[in-house]
């Protein structure tokens, strides 16, 4: 279906917008001491939006204006724990479009003022009910209400790993100079590890890609998923994975600090946890290129910093 008049304006406008998605840098840690292995951070902060969220936005926003399912009489609609919501807010302003959010009323006050400083309308659901409950209910409103919305529902849609298939993986090819040899990064909507995976092995079939996931149901890792308690999402693909690790929740908090004082980076928590275990990967192996990703910095956690700070 060929874009409205109104689809191609925003479509320019969503041009003007590519060049501060995605593109981000790439940080060398220095906490290894071993001569053969190298781990590099993505530093997904670094773009419109603040997190390695509005890639997935940004692709899932674009194939619907130009498939003429979303414009400024419909809603952009999606469940989130807070990232993909300001990317969606932040994006959708620029659009002019309207943007409704269902987030768990535990959602950081940082993240909440955030949203409602850019317009977004904000449905809060329980605390206890995670995003899982979040994507029901946003799911229902979308069904309670067709023509209102446009539900993005960012652990379904294909163009959540297909970001990642298209910027993130040939991103890590290109600043690596084609070295990489390990990929490893955490579960959440899974759209990163799946999109980055299939673009680097369709590059190199020997690169490893090793997931990532907290050892349980209750953790403090935020947008990650603990896949066997959780609603598994649509878009995961559990052949892809060369292994799946967890991580320790008190062990990315402990690395927080440690990356602040040693390194200059405030390290979100799910940062620190991708960081954590690459560096794991890296005390095991005696040659290799790692890449992780840092999915957003310590700026939307004050609350989880004050804690932080008092290990």
């Amino acid at each position: 279906m060929l874009p409205t008049e109104l689809g191609n304006e925003l479509i320019q406008t969503l041009e003007k917008l590519r060049p501060f998605i995605g593109n981000t840098p790439i940080w060398p840690v220095s906490l290894i001491n071993k001569p053969g292995v190298r781990v590099l951070a993505k530093l997904e902060w670094y773009q419109l939006g603040g997190s390695v969220k509005s890639r997935a936005v940004y692709h899932i926003t674009r194939a619907a204006v130009q498939s003429n399912l979303l414009n400024r009489s419909i809603s952009l609609l999606d469940a989130t724990s807070g990232n993909t919501g300001i990317a969606m807010a932040q994006i959708g302003a620029a659009l002019r479009i309207p943007v409704t959010l269902v987030l768990p009323e535990n959602a950081s006050p940082e993240r909440k003022n955030i949203l409602n400083g850019l317009g977004a309308e904000i449905i809060y659901t329980s605390k206890f009910g995670t995003t899982d409950e979040a994507q029901e209910v946003a799911l229902s409103m979308s069904f309670k209400h067709p023509g209102k919305y446009f539900y993005a529902d960012q652990y379904s849609n294909e163009n959540n790993w297909k970001a990642h298939l298209e910027t993130t993986a040939s991103e890590i090819i290109s600043q690596t100079d084609g070295k990489i040899t390990h990929f490893i990064a955490g579960l959440g909507t899974t759209g990163t590890f799946i999109g980055t995976t299939i673009g680097l092995k369709s590059y190199n079939k020997n690169i490893k890609c090793i997931a990532l996931q907290p050892d349980s149901a209750l953790h403090g890792l935020e947008g990650w998923k603990h896949l066997d308690t959780a609603k598994i999402p649509a878009i995961y693909r559990n052949d892809l994975a060369d292994e799946v690790r967890e991580v320790l929740t008190s062990d990315a908090y402990r690395l927080v600090k440690k990356i602040a004082q040693e390194e200059g980076l405030l390290l979100s928590p799910s940062s620190a946890a991708n960081l954590a275990g690459a560096l794991q990967l890296a005390d095991e192996i005696d040659e290799g290129v790692i890449v992780t990703v840092c999915p957003d910095d310590m700026s939307k956690y004050q609350e989880v910093l004050h804690q932080i700070n008092t290990i």
